[in-house]
């Protein structure tokens, strides 16, 4: 049989600076690709997430949106926030300059999801990402799980209870995938935490959560921003922007944003992988929705596999 060769690039996403932000492959025609091959590319990848564009005649992706499909090196997701958002600025830039979209929607797994897009400078046209494009994707509205004790959180975290916000609560949290929201007092403490996913893989499990999220609100002159940090299975993750919409709902239903407020979750900075992600939602009486996650990404490498 002759070779297939199937092209990929590497983003750095939810960052403006290369070698930052959280890394992404995206393979951008993954016709003619089994079940098995795209997860064995992902582990070969060996990255948090790769994404598989499937191409589909213009009036199916007008109606339905790009195919689109995510692997971590172990399985599948139906949602992640940024392969989602990684993915779909590389279409945007892959579009010709004279009729780039205002919006592109990526057919998941878990859903439609539209990200919208600000070209923020005179280069935006270039047929590759170079970070000058603000992208938001909209998040599916937010599911909030009971909230967990104080103690048994701190205990699986092995931090003191005082550590962890009692203002607040600890809460589960799925706009697509489900996270846990725990909120630290200090950031100081939430940076020198030392945490493994596999100490706390049968309490999340018990919980129905997928993974903690580590977060600090802090607001300065008027202005309310995040230090966030997130452990799975492969480490400590850059940037995690289904973690960031679940953060953005968790914070407008507390009353800790404000209704449509744009927060800045600061993410990475432990691991050296410094990232910006933007997020806000809207609180409508006892209900949030339209919960918006955005950021930039700069492309870092193509290449072609073989096979």
């Amino acid at each position: 049989m002759p070779d297939r060769t199937y092209d990929f690039i590497q983003l750095d996403v939810f960052t403006q600076t290369p070698l930052a932000g959280n890394p992404l492959a995206v393979f951008t025609d993954a016709r003619g690709l089994n079940d098995q091959e795209m997860q064995a590319l992902a582990r070969e990848m060996n990255l948090s997430e790769t994404t598989f564009i499937f191409p589909r005649d213009a009036a199916t992706e007008a109606r339905e949106g790009k195919k689109v499909r995510i692997f971590t090196v172990e399985h599948e997701l139906p949602f992640a926030g940024h392969p989602t958002l990684g993915t779909a600025l590389h279409l945007y830039a892959s579009e010709p300059n004279q009729t780039k979209p205002a919006e592109i929607a990526l057919d998941l797994k878990a859903g439609k999801i539209p990200v919208r897009f600000t070209p923020n400078s005179e280069n935006a046209g270039r047929q590759r990402v170079d970070g000058q494009v603000f992208g938001e994707m909209r998040q599916r509205d937010p599911e909030f799980g009971s909230p967990l004790p104080r103690k048994d959180v701190a205990r699986v975290i092995g931090f003191a209870t005082d550590e962890i916000h009692s203002e607040w609560p600890i809460q589960p949290v799925s706009t697509g995938l489900t996270f846990t929201i725990v909120p630290f007092r200090n950031r100081q403490t939430l940076s020198d935490l030392q945490f493994s996913y596999i100490q706390a893989a049968d309490f999340l499990k018990e919980t129905g959560a997928n993974f903690f999220y580590f977060l600090c609100p802090e607001r300065r002159e008027g202005r309310l921003e995040a230090r966030a940090r997130m452990f799975f299975y492969g480490g400590e993750d850059p940037a995690t922007g289904s973690a960031a919409g679940c953060a953005a709902s968790w914070m407008v239903q507390h009353g800790v944003a404000k209704n449509d407020e744009v927060v800045v979750i600061r993410q990475g900075v432990e691991c050296r992988r410094p990232s910006e992600i933007h997020v806000r939602a809207t609180r409508e009486g006892e209900r949030v929705t339209n919960v918006r996650v955005g950021g930039y990404a700069v492309e870092i490498l193509r290449g072609t596999v073989v096979l």
